[in-house]
């Protein structure tokens, strides 16, 4: 049994390398099958770009599309509602202050006009048969005071007559009483008159004084309306440039609506539109500059517009010194906006790849040229021609910089051929 024992123990010992050897390949297999899976497309190095990273100097700068406008444009409107009879003006043609540009109608105005006219002309005549009759009134008042006149002085010598012989016992008692009572009546009568002259005067003064109120206020409602009229002929708000116009004849035009605009040619300005990535550092006051005819003009950034609009927001630019001989609106400069000043950084070329990745990785080629693969890194600033890289790369490597849609979402690009760098 001894014997047997020690016999089994030396076979084992003797195996025990091979063992080994073979629990570490599959050890190997299994980490190339399962612990190397990575998404990975071969593809030709040639059908795209590589770019090799580099230190340099960035120029903060972004290139941006600008369209020359005036400076002010006014809007072209109507100040009453009114039918199109006539287009003076054509568009682009040069107006002046007060110019018609579009002349209109209005029926309704037109017979508002009859309507206040006879108004006015019937009120005209109710005031000059009023004040003829009132001055009949006061011309029989006068004649009937002239005639209590005479009839007091008759009165009241009959009266003082009559009292004499009273006193003298020479007439009747009868006879005094009745010349009395009728010379103290005719007073009465006197001031009676007097009082309605004077009542009738104030009377027609606040008559006619209201009627001429009434009659001053149709006239000027007649103005108005007359100004109103005036008014259906669309005039230039100011000189300068007729823009748009936007009628044609016979169409009816409401009060206040939009018919065109006028530019105002006293000066120009710049508008432009800027990706929505650079609103936090675009802000009134940066210079920017371009070129026009082998001249450098140079522009101030005036206005930054809050809204973003299809991913992009409106700027506009004045002029900070000689405007570009020729000028006209709708003309498009390439300006240069500065954004900052410049220093030195790890720049890479600008490309496709950024439209896919936003920045946040790039394929990076292997020293040997055989293959790429997927790399975090950052990209701080950008302008026409770098991207500044502030993690991820270092100078010398070089990455692929052209369009990754063929890519899918591999993460190992094997080449189909090396790529030769020398």
């Amino acid at each position: 049994m001894d014997i047997k024992i020690e016999h089994k123990n030396k076979i084992r010992k003797k195996h025990i390398p091979y063992i080994l050897g073979g629990v570490f390949v599959l050890l190997v297999i299994a980490w190339a099958a399962f612990g190397n899976n990575v998404p990975t497309l071969k593809v030709d190095p040639r059908m795209f770009t590589i770019s090799t990273v580099e230190t340099n100097t960035f120029n903060d700068y972004v290139r941006i599309t600008g369209q020359v406008r005036p400076v002010t444009t006014i809007q072209l409107s109507p100040l009453e509602r009114g039918r199109v009879e006539e287009i003076i003006a054509e568009e682009g043609s040069t107006v002046a202050t007060g110019d018609v540009v579009v002349r209109l109608s209005n029926s309704n105005l037109t017979m508002q006009i009859l309507d206040s006219e006879a108004s006015l002309a019937e009120k005209e005549n109710l005031l000059r048969n009023t004040m003829v009759s009132m001055e009949q009134q006061k011309l029989d008042l006068q004649q009937t005071r002239l005639q209590l006149d005479l009839d007091l002085e008759r009165k009241e010598r009959t009266y003082l007559q009559n009292k004499r012989l009273y006193d003298e016992k020479l007439i009747s008692n009868e006879t005094y009483l009745q010349s009395k009572e009728d010379y103290e009546y005719t007073i009465k009568r006197y001031d009676l008159v007097r009082e309605r002259q004077t009542q009738d005067s104030i009377y027609r003064s606040i008559q006619i004084l209201n009627m001429e109120e009434s009659l001053e206020s149709m006239r000027r409602n007649m103005k108005m309306i007359r100004e109103r009229v005036a008014n259906l002929d669309v005039k230039a708000p100011v000189s300068g440039q007729l823009g748009s116009l936007d009628v044609v004849l016979g169409q009816t035009i409401s009060e206040g609506s939009r018919m065109g605009e006028i530019n105002d040619l006293s000066d120009f300005k710049i508008e432009s539109s800027l990706d929505e990535h650079y609103i936090d550092r675009v802000i009134a006051g940066l210079e920017g500059t371009f070129e026009r005819q082998n001249q450098e003009y140079g522009v101030l950034l005036s206005k930054v517009y809050p809204d973003v609009k299809g991913g992009q927001f409106k700027v506009d630019f004045r002029f900070t010194g000689e405007r570009p001989e020729n000028i006209r609106t709708g003309q498009s400069y390439y300006i240069n906006l500065q954004l900052g000043q410049s220093s030195e950084g790890i720049l890479i070329p600008r490309g496709s790849f950024y439209q896919k990745t936003g920045g946040s990785w790039i394929f990076v080629v292997t020293p040997d040229g055989s293959r790429a693969y997927k790399r975090k890194i950052n990209i701080s600033r950008q302008n026409p021609q770098y991207y500044e890289v502030t993690e991820g790369l270092e100078p010398g490597e070089r990455v692929i910089t052209s369009s990754y849609d063929n890519f899918g979402d591999n993460e190992l690009l094997i080449f189909t051929r090396n790529i030769n760098y020398e």
